[in-house]
């Protein structure tokens, strides 16, 4: 994993949240809500919370007797997250996913939405996730099939390989869409502590947007995949955004457009 891939700041985290929350994050956050909605909790942790769309989910839930912390590495997505807001108070504090200032057996569940695949070490975040929850908690947190299986991210992919020939961009294969093997992400549970079985849950949804140019702008600057497309030239940004729209056009039509995205829901108990 290059450092870049975990670097959230700039532009990104308000164009993340313009463009990328719609468009592929909603579907999951609302299956988040709506597993954890039946548990009886008293405090949550969210870990790589980005700017909030589980957290506004959870903050939804008419049970105002749990708490909700929401953390992220990068302070800049708290503060998008932040600005947007929640429907009840939320703690947000920024935090290393693998190194979580917090006590042992704090929570009775950690939640993570699409972050995982980000942690350079994830059996050491899993195992800290394990330290902070109460014995009989839970740990759920969701990524993002295969690539194929997630059709936006696959074109832009692709399309960008004739931009930068001689050195494509592969931030979204290598990291986002990168880590969906059920053996390894049950390897790594297990090195963490982890004793009981985990349940893994495929889970296909579609992702929808009025123009091909949305999902373009949306991968290429609101994700780090801009920082990998400005390291090789700072100035194709736009001819990268382009061409990627262009790809997303001539697959899925000239106006609005309709592409599958499926991903892995872990579930977990201590």
């Amino acid at each position: 994993m290059s450092d870049t891939d975990k670097l959230f700041s700039g532009s990104i985290p308000k164009l993340y949240e313009t463009h990328l929350v719609p468009l592929i994050f909603e579907p999951y956050a609302a299956d988040l809500k709506q597993r954890l909605a039946s548990m009886k909790l008293s405090r949550i942790l969210e870990v790589a919370a980005g700017t909030g769309v589980v957290t506004r989910a959870l903050a939804s839930i008419p049970n105002e007797r749990f708490a909700i912390v929401a953390t992220d590495l990068n302070q800049a997505m708290l503060d998008q997250a932040a600005a947007v807001g929640t429907a009840r108070p939320v703690q947000w504090q920024q935090a290393d996913a693998m190194a979580l200032p917090f006590v042992d057996e704090e929570f009775d569940a950690v939640v993570c939405q699409f972050g995982v695949m980000f942690f350079p070490d994830k059996a050491q975040a899993f195992s800290e996730a394990r330290r902070v929850l109460k014995p009989g908690g839970v740990f759920i947190f969701n990524v993002w099939d295969r690539i194929s299986d997630n059709e936006f991210a696959d074109t832009i992919t692709t399309a960008l390989e004739a931009v930068f020939p001689e050195n494509p961009p592969r931030f979204l294969a290598r990291t986002p869409y990168g880590y969906h093997d059920r053996s390894t992400i049950e390897r790594d549970l297990a090195s963490a502590g982890f004793t009981k079985p985990a349940q893994i849950v495929r889970l296909a949804a579609r992702s929808r947007a009025a123009s091909a140019r949305e999902p373009a702008i949306a991968y290429c600057q609101g994700t780090p995949l801009r920082n990998e497309i400005e390291a090789r030239d700072a100035g194709r940004l736009g001819a990268a955004t382009d061409r990627a729209a262009t790809a997303v056009a001539q697959r899925f039509g000239m106006d609005a457009v309709d592409g599958k995205i499926q991903a892995l829901v872990v579930t977990i108990e201590k």
